[in-house]
């Protein structure tokens, strides 16, 4: 296999980093755009170098990377000092009747904001700040930690350090409309863990969904629970550790959990963690070892700038994440190689029939997972540009046997072709044994600090 874009399952993959470069190309870097972006707490400025003239497919080119920043960093605010057609364009799309409607609402919901885009000159903008948060690492005292999975919740309890117990229950959160299962569960997975420690010095809690504040605002564990029910699960968590008594804790996206279980596990930082598994989930530990209190939610960010690429149903958006880094890419390449797939089969049942087919020799089946490596690789490249790493941590179901190797040598390959310089300082790897043994209701346990 040739490792560039020419894709057999998928010949018209157009990755987002080339076309960057592409516009990089025609631009005049005397000539500057600027982005910013405001969030509860942190308001970062981003440049693009402008070009002679601007045609449909620049413009598009604009919104896909401005999009890419939403969903990196979050905000209810652009800033936009450009040209008037590329503000306008913004503009248009950028809101809750525009093709970007989903992306509006959805950040509407965090920051309890009315977003906005507003067209200036970057003089006016807002001065830059960031609070990386230092939280993690804390392993003194006893801890509770607490990892609330879509099919499972874990919990453990920690002494100085020491696992003394951990427990893993199913439950279903997501076919629960209920805020009071909810609230039972998680106080009872705090009780059993209560129970084998002298005390509770803290709890830290690790949650798929966007947390600010320790409070939910978007979540899909409650994916069931009415919006006229949904202010009872803001606090749920506050409520379940005040159950067990008044002490710190902190409530972590699950992605950015996983990014630190591997920064402790390895003892590096730098660390970008992306998780394969029903979605595309991933978090990021920057290079002083911190969380950032960026939203870092890339399922909803493109990587493929190909418009008749396939559309995420939830936000009728094209060439996103979630479509080539989960088992979702699994099942789409799957029925473009013409693969007998059982559709009455689950999803995840449906993941590992082709898994089934690789381990077997299957053609087909293992460039399904060559293909995945070569979407990893672009993916990685275009993140880089959002993301000072040095270390890529992949996980998830679709990473397990022997397509998760191909799919590592491919990104690898992709990546060295690319960008030799950048591939010389980058580790692309599974999980190693100490990074396992830490895990994520353990590092979750680290996180808030024993006042």
């Amino acid at each position: 296999m040739s490792y560039n874009v020419n894709l057999r399952l998928d010949p018209n993959f157009t990755p987002m980093i080339k076309v960057y470069q592409d516009y990089l190309k025609r631009a005049d870097f005397n000539q500057i755009m600027t982005i910013g972006l405001e969030s509860h707490n942190q308001v970062s400025y981003h440049e693009l170098p402008l070009i002679p003239e601007y045609n449909k497919k620049d413009l598009r080119f604009i919104e896909r990377y401005i999009k890419t920043l939403l969903w990196v960093k979050g905000g209810h605010t652009i800033f936009l000092d450009a040209p008037k057609v590329v503000g306008n364009y913004i503009k248009q799309a950028f809101s809750l009747k525009g093709e970007r409607g989903f992306d509006v609402d959805f950040m509407e919901t965090v920051y309890k904001r009315t977003f906005q885009v507003i067209l200036t000159q970057k003089h006016t903008f807002p001065s830059e700040k960031s609070q990386p948060e230092s939280i993690g690492r804390n392993l003194d005292g006893c801890r509770i930690g607490f990892d609330a999975g879509g099919s499972d919740r874990k919990v453990s309890a920690v002494k100085d350090g020491e696992v003394v117990y951990s427990e893993e229950v199913v439950w279903f959160p997501k076919l629960q409309s209920d805020p009071n299962y909810h609230l039972e569960e998680i106080k009872a997975a705090f009780q059993t863990a209560a129970s084998h420690l002298p005390r509770v010095d803290a709890i830290g809690i690790s949650s798929a969904g966007v947390y600010i504040d320790n409070q939910t605002r978007v979540a899909s564990l409650f994916i069931k629970i009415p919006k006229k029910d949904y202010h009872l699960v803001e606090n749920i968590y506050h409520e379940a550790v005040q159950s067990i008594g008044d002490v710190p804790f902190v409530v972590a996206n699950d992605g950015d959990v996983t990014a630190l279980a591997g920064a402790m596990g390895m003892n590096k930082n730098g660390i970008l963690g992306i998780a394969m598994g029903t979605s595309e989930a991933v978090g990021y530990v920057n290079q002083d070892g911190h969380i950032t209190g960026w939203l870092n939610e890339l399922a909803f960010a493109p990587i493929d700038f190909n418009q008749e690429s396939m559309v995420d149903e939830w936000s009728g958006d094209y060439g996103c994440g979630v479509k080539y880094l989960s088992q979702d890419s699994v099942i789409k390449l799957a029925t473009a190689a013409k693969l007998p797939i059982d559709e009455k089969l689950s999803l995840a049942d449906q993941l590992k029939q082709v898994q089934g087919w690789v381990n077997e020799g299957n053609e087909d089946a293992l460039e399904i997972f060559r293909t995945i490596g070569v979407y990893l690789g672009y993916a990685i490249l275009y993140y880089h540009l959002f993301y000072d790493i040095n270390s890529v941590m992949i996980l998830g179901r679709v990473t397990s046997g022997v397509g998760g190797d191909l799919i590592l040598e491919n990104a690898r390959k992709i990546v060295e072709l690319e960008n030799p310089v950048f591939a010389e300082s980058l580790e692309i790897n599974l999980p190693n044994e100490q990074t396992r043994r830490v895990g994520q209701s353990i590092a979750a346990a680290s996180l808030p600090v024993i006042i």
